[in-house]
């Protein structure tokens, strides 16, 4: 997300705010930070979350003016610019009117239930990220020891599934690592392997009879998020559990075996619906219980080529010049390589009903993101033609029949809909 305010005088893009106007609560991702550059006092950190995203201090107003009401902001971005670039971010929102969750003085505050008051009732929020960079994390007071400013996660350890003549494989390398005697004279096929690799990191194997990433959750982080969810949701007459996941499973529009469970005990502890986001494209649709889990819906912004300010290190990770290489030359070397396909330039909104606490029906409008228009057009979402919604809807639709979901195509709208129980 950059510079939305712009986008909201076309009047292409103008179609499409119908539909989050017209609802009661609108949720969104805000994956920047809003900052007036020539004031700000902070600086671009040493981790960022693959590079430090930067928005004008009017995107939260404008998005508020577009229909969004509530924003998840515990994300891989939430901390680019420090914990001063996240507070003033977050101030801005607060400023603007828009209830958010998922960052905080420390993590009881980053992990608590925001709640928003609607004239159907109150909604409740909780925001976690399960990509992140170390230095983002919040952490509780203990004792004397102040607590630290930061965003909720959930802590995964992956996991990387091999076959037994792999892990034979690993057996001999394993044995000739220098180190101490724990860790050679290993044989045979054991069921997990770790190899070290130097300065606290290491590589994780497991067993199995099929190649991919098993992902354990942290038990303590799981436990404390689902807690604050039952929370949120005895507090609420609605709770909505989102969370910032780049993980995934044998590819990236499948979700990691880790989210579906998670997803899974989130609804189990009250969430009455399940958002995803963080790959960057469309994934999976399941109906859990009755209560949607969308396992990730996309991009709605991604104006990459707008970026206001980026730091010299990214030129050097492309090895380019910046005095010689513009910022938008950058991003469009940087977008080309790593999300130069369609699947990164479509996605949909999400419009769920509900009907006396169930879900009577989802409607799902394709959005096209411009990956062909011009650099200073791209990005910005219009209400896609009719032949890319039904390309988009199709893709949707394929992804989420393993989940069960059927998705039905009317023009250019996807719809699911639910039987109600009494």
């Amino acid at each position: 997300m950059a510079n939305p305010e712009s986008a909201n005088r076309n009047l292409a893009f103008q179609a499409q705010l119908k539909i989050l106007r017209g609802a009661d609560v609108a949720l969104g991702n805000f994956e920047s930070t809003a900052i007036d550059i020539r004031d700000f006092r902070g600086a671009p950190q040493a981790e960022n979350g693959g590079q430090w995203l930067v928005s004008s201090p009017g995107v939260p107003a404008d998005l508020k003016e577009m229909g969004f009401s509530m924003m998840n902001r515990a994300n891989n971005h939430s901390t680019d610019w420090g914990v001063l670039g996240m507070e003033q971010t977050d101030h801005l929102l607060d400023k603007a009117g828009i209830v958010h969750a998922g960052t905080g003085r420390d993590m009881a505050d980053a992990r608590a239930p925001q709640y928003l008051e609607t004239p159907e009732g109150r909604v409740a929020l909780v925001g976690i990220s399960a990509t992140f960079p170390p230095m983002s994390v919040a952490a509780n007071p203990a004792g004397i020891v102040p607590g630290r400013a930061g965003v909720d996660v959930l802590h995964t350890t992956p996991w990387i599934l091999v076959t037994p003549a792999v892990m034979r494989d690993l057996v001999q390398v394993a044995n000739s690592l220098p180190g101490p005697p724990s860790r050679k004279a290993l044989s045979g096929t054991p069921e997990r392997l770790v190899l070290p690799l130097g300065f606290g990191q290491r590589a994780q194997f497991q067993l199995s009879d099929h190649k991919g990433v098993h992902y354990e959750m942290d038990p303590e982080d799981e436990a404390a998020i689902l807690r604050n969810i039952r929370e949120g949701k005895e507090s609420a007459n609605l709770l909505i559990a989102t969370i910032h996941c780049h993980q995934a499973g044998m590819r990236l529009d499948q979700p990691p075996d880790f989210l579906v469970k998670f997803a899974h005990e989130a609804i189990d502890n009250g969430a009455d619906a399940f958002i995803g986001h963080g790959p960057h494209v469309l994934r999976g649709i399941e109906i859990y219980k009755g209560k949607p889990i969308f396992y990730s819906l996309g991009n709605y912004f991604f104006e990459m080529y707008q970026q206001q300010t980026v730091p010299p290190p990214l030129f050097s990770a492309f090895r380019l010049d910046p005095n010689s290489t513009t910022q938008s030359e950058l991003e469009h070397i940087r977008t080309s390589q790593e999300f130069g396909k369609e699947p990164f330039w479509t996605s949909v909104i999400a419009v769920t009903t509900y009907s006396g606490g169930q879900v009577s029906e989802i409607r799902l409008y394709p959005v096209d993101l411009g990956q062909d228009r011009p650099w200073n057009e791209r990005g910005v979402p219009r209400l896609a033609s009719a032949d890319v919604a039904r390309s988009v809807l199709q893709r949707l639709a394929n992804l989420s029949r393993p989940f069960g979901t059927t998705i039905r195509i009317e023009g250019s709208v996807g719809i699911i809909r639910l039987a109600l129980t009494r």
